[in-house]
């Protein structure tokens, strides 16, 4: 088996994508890129680089459905004909038409206004346009094994940076294509999500995502090949230095809350004072999943105030 890092640019602030190509039989591509011409163009001459076209591609195996990794599923399977897989809670995102990563009622819940909702919904209608609807689609579970003429990959379920993202396991040599789980650089944002088993609540992100965390330590992964950035080759170091900023953030974080009550919103401009844009969601998701975290701890109460949650020392 094996693996070509194919590096195709996209239009976000993360700057361009890892995919991977897996040599073997049937080919295999992890991840897309999103649905762009410059896309398209550097994709289709890194598949002549390594000696193939797209029609070859047998099989799409996507970590999770943000539009740098799913946006061009659907083109590459018409042009190749191949089977596309994703994890089975994110499947709606990928063939429901119209589904959005701005959930209304869970920003108010976090103390998002009108004005705020209305900006930060168009602009992510804009971020839609980068995917499209895949309508073949095979759900993927947990430790699901996708199996190759001279080995297998293992599916690892590993949420936080989004309910339904995964990484994927070379037993053989303990090697893992990482998605957005791990980057080298970069700490996943931890998006908000509602719960894919209760729409009505908002999905754990950081709590689910040190539990993540540790099942991949617990793999002894001897090499993480990532999706942004370069491969993490010590784990362990990478590990405890995750773990020591999401700590420092969560005290920080902790330190702001006053004795009346503070919503997620209020301490995303309290942490965050300088997003715009686009950036006002993820930083209300980064407020809201240490909130959260800190009150399933204990460490704060939530009250509940006109539909608002606050959360208080």
């Amino acid at each position: 088996m094996r693996i070509e890092k194919l590096v195709v640019p996209t239009p976000f602030p993360v700057g361009p994508i890892n995919l991977y190509l897996i040599v073997d039989d049937p080919l295999t591509l992890v991840d897309t890129g999103p649905k762009t011409d410059e896309t398209i163009a550097a994709l289709r001459s890194e598949f002549e680089r390594v000696g193939f076209r797209f029609k070859d591609i047998g099989r799409i195996i996507l970590t999770h459905t943000h539009e740098d990794h799913c946006g061009l599923a659907a083109m590459l399977q018409r042009e190749s004909g191949a089977r596309v897989y994703v994890h089975e809670w994110e499947l709606p995102n990928l063939t429901t038409r119209g589904v959005t990563r701005v959930n209304r009622l869970l920003l108010a819940r976090a103390g998002v206004g009108s004005e705020f909702l209305d900006q930060i919904a168009s602009r992510y209608e804009r971020i839609h346009d980068y995917a499209e609807v895949v309508e073949d689609v095979e759900a993927y579970g947990d430790e699901q094994e996708f199996i190759f003429a001279s080995g297998a990959l293992r599916a690892i379920h590993t949420p936080g940076h989004t309910p339904g993202s995964c990484c994927l396991l070379r037993e053989s040599n303990r090697l893992v294509l990482s998605g957005d789980t791990i980057l080298k650089t970069i700490t996943p944002n931890p998006v908000l999500n509602p719960d894919p088993i209760d729409p009505e609540r908002r999905f754990p992100s950081l709590g689910e995502y040190l539990v993540s965390l540790a099942r991949l330590r617990e793999l002894a992964p001897t090499l993480l090949r990532t999706s942004h950035g370069d491969d993490v080759t010590d784990y362990e170091e990478h590990f405890h230095r995750l773990v020591r900023h999401i700590q420092e953030r969560q005290s920080k974080i902790i330190g702001f809350v006053p004795k009346g009550g503070v919503t997620a919103w209020q301490m995303a401009e309290k942490v965050f004072p300088a997003v715009k844009d686009i950036h006002r969601f993820l930083a209300v998701s980064e407020a809201v999943a240490h909130l959260d975290l800190a009150a399933a701890e204990g460490r704060l109460g939530i009250e509940t105030r006109d539909g608002v949650d606050y959360y208080l020392r």
